[in-house]
């Protein structure tokens, strides 16, 4: 069965120590167990050590290469969510945990009730964003409010804010970046089907 979480961050751990492709974090996160799978600001990852205080799990070179991961130190802040258990309420949207890549902060600026953040990213990443479609930033399920070709923009509520690592964050920073997988999909059938396209045909398919 595909692992699958929902962008609704469980908590906030910190990183007691990253080295040799192994992360160690301390987290107040219960019922973990060796072998589960969490989702580390994003990245799907494997427990291979627990303890009453935290967790440690092993990641590969592509990960560190195509993530944040490798960017964090000693006492950072992550995101943290265990998958989804089938007789839970999927809350947010289908997440998988492999982040295609990042997407630098450009700015943040506290509105009367919201949050609006802009970030930049690369061409692959925004051509699978759509204006109110749905994106995993460092893990956390959130709603596209504007699409370019090189960076989207998103609102962010107070409680989500104050409730993730974005409370940490700061122009200029990197986050992983999760886009949707219905998004994904249907880009892929619509390149192969072209000339078949048709309100019909997406209807057909259960895209629409």
């Amino acid at each position: 069965m595909r692992i699958v979480f929902t962008g609704l961050i469980e908590g906030i751990g910190t990183v007691k120590d990253i080295s040799n492709s192994r992360i160690e974090i301390k987290t107040d996160i219960d019922a973990v167990s060796k072998g589960d799978s969490i989702a580390v600001n994003g990245v799907c990852l494997t427990a291979v050590f627990v303890n009453a205080g935290g967790f440690s799990a092993d990641y590969s070179p592509n990960t560190d290469k195509i993530t944040t991961l490798s960017k964090l130190k000693q006492n950072s802040k992550v995101n943290l969510e265990r998958a989804l258990q089938l007789s839970s309420r999927l809350g947010g949207h289908i997440v998988n945990g492999h982040v295609e890549g990042t997407a630098k902060i450009e700015k943040i600026e506290k509105l009367e009730y919201f949050y609006k953040i802009k970030f930049i990213c690369k061409e692959i990443i925004s051509a699978y964003c759509v204006d109110k479609g749905s994106i995993a930033v460092d893990g956390v399920s959130l709603t596209l409010s504007s699409v370019s070709a090189f960076g989207f923009e998103i609102f962010i509520i107070p409680e989500t804010f104050n409730n993730t690592i974005m409370q940490f964050k700061k122009a200029g920073d990197e986050v992983n970046i999760e886009t949707d997988i219905l998004a994904k999909y249907l880009k892929k059938f619509v390149n192969k089907e072209t000339n078949n396209i048709s309100l019909e045909m997406l209807k057909g398919n259960g895209f629409i």
